[in-house]
């Protein structure tokens, strides 16, 4: 496929990605399509799926292209990516690219650190209120990493871990008003049961997160009209 076509590929998952987008991948050694005899880049399907994977990890967890070069350099020596013994890493491929990226995020501390762009001090402040854990191996997943990076620009307007652990207890009773409603489906033990858990879970989430950002909103609405 040529640059266009790949383009036209992408932009329905990414709207922002630009002929130079993938130009710029290519120089920094992400993606080596190869070149017709006239000189024109030509990409194969695990091009696609290998720039797929790219942009959806800048995306989602924000890691650093040198961070995500070294995942990619790990997998094409058939290596599994960093991981916390509970994970199997699955290779990215023009049928897994989209969903893969997710369940593949396993930092080292330093990575950690450089990918949240937050110090030491302050990752060492959140262990200290378990507000971020590393997995038994020592490496942190893409919870740990969102966690970090929030912490990080929550810190900038002067709070600190210790003022974060309420928003951790409210999002624990959250957690367990949707248990109480999942509790009669995971008993039934069926496959169909355990998808209509997971969907369920998930609009439960998007429902209490919505409420959550709506009390917020209007607190901070009735601070602004004193």
């Amino acid at each position: 496929m040529s640059i266009g076509e790949v383009l036209a590929q992408l932009r329905p998952d990414f709207p922002d990605v630009s002929i130079s987008k993938i130009r710029f991948l290519e120089t920094e050694g992400l993606v080596e399509p190869q070149r017709s005899s006239s000189g024109y880049r030509r990409f194969t399907g695990d091009d696609i799926a290998r720039l797929r994977y790219v942009l959806t990890v800048q995306r989602d967890h924000y890691l650093p292209l040198r961070v995500i070069k070294e995942q990619l350099e790990q997998l094409d020596r058939g290596m599994e990516l960093v991981s916390d013994g509970e994970r199997t890493v699955t290779p990215y491929t023009a049928a897994n690219a989209k969903s893969a990226p997710q369940d593949e995020v396993a930092l080292s501390r330093s990575s950690l650190l450089e990918a949240a762009g937050i110090e030491e001090e302050l990752l060492a402040e959140l262990e200290s209120y378990s507000l971020v854990r590393a997995g038994r191996s020592g490496v942190y997943d893409a919870h740990a990493l969102f966690v970090a990076r929030t912490a990080g620009e929550l810190a900038q307007y002067g709070l600190e871990p210790r003022h974060l652990r309420s928003v951790r207890s409210a999002a624990e009773r959250e957690v367990d008003l949707v248990e109480q409603v999942l509790a009669p489906m995971l008993r039934q033990r069926s496959a169909d049961a355990a998808g209509r858990a997971e969907e369920t879970a998930a609009e439960i989430a998007r429902l209490t997160t919505r409420l959550h950002a709506a009390f917020v909103d209007a607190g901070v609405h009735r601070l602004r009209s004193r």
